[in-house]
């Protein structure tokens, strides 16, 4: 029966780049684009008395490694409901279909997790930088006069001294020694 089902999978996916056959009781098939930052693989492989005994799913590949465990559990768990309702029949198809149609649902947790990081990331690196970026643009002599202008009080601005922290801690090394 596995033979059969071995060669119904070799058809219906020939071709398919999702589709990796790693030994005749071994499949890879990833949900989802290459890039998708949804997409994850399936790792399924079948025991000897499949498909009486349920098929191994695993999520553990390193294409696999920024989904959440929570997010994996979701996913093993669908699939083995799967699992449970078709013991005994050829399943793989089933289950391929099943998870690319669930993708959306299994991984929707994990997509929120990683646009909110990003989103804040982004705009808090982004936005003021950005923003220093167009006063600095100044010439060498408008700078110079910036750093020479003193305020109303005829005092020079905060900072005209300072020396640069790098300078400090080189020498400052020495005398600590």
């Amino acid at each position: 029966r596995t033979a059969m089902e071995l060669e119904a999978l070799r058809s219906i996916y020939e071709g398919d780049e999702c589709f990796k056959e790693v030994s005749p009781v071994s499949f890879q098939f990833r949900i989802g684009e290459q890039d998708d930052s949804k997409a994850f693989i399936l790792d399924i492989s079948w025991p000897e008395m499949y498909p009486e005994t349920a098929p191994e799913i695993s999520l553990d590949g390193f294409f696999n490694k920024k989904i959440s465990s929570e997010t994996k559990q979701l996913i093993i768990s669908g699939l083995e409901e799967q699992v449970e309702a078709n013991l005994g029949t050829a399943m793989m198809y089933t289950l391929f279909e099943w998870a690319k149609d669930n993708q959306e649902a299994l991984m929707e947790n994990h997509q929120a997790v990683v646009t909110a990081v990003t989103l804040t990331s982004n705009s808090d690196l982004n936005a003021p930088a950005k923003k220093k970026e167009k006063k600095e643009q100044l010439t060498k002599s408008q700078k110079r006069k910036i750093t020479c202008r003193t305020d109303n009080k005829g005092e020079l601005p905060r900072g005209w001294d300072w020396v640069d922290v790098i300078k400090l801690s080189r020498t400052g090394g020495k005398e600590e020694d």
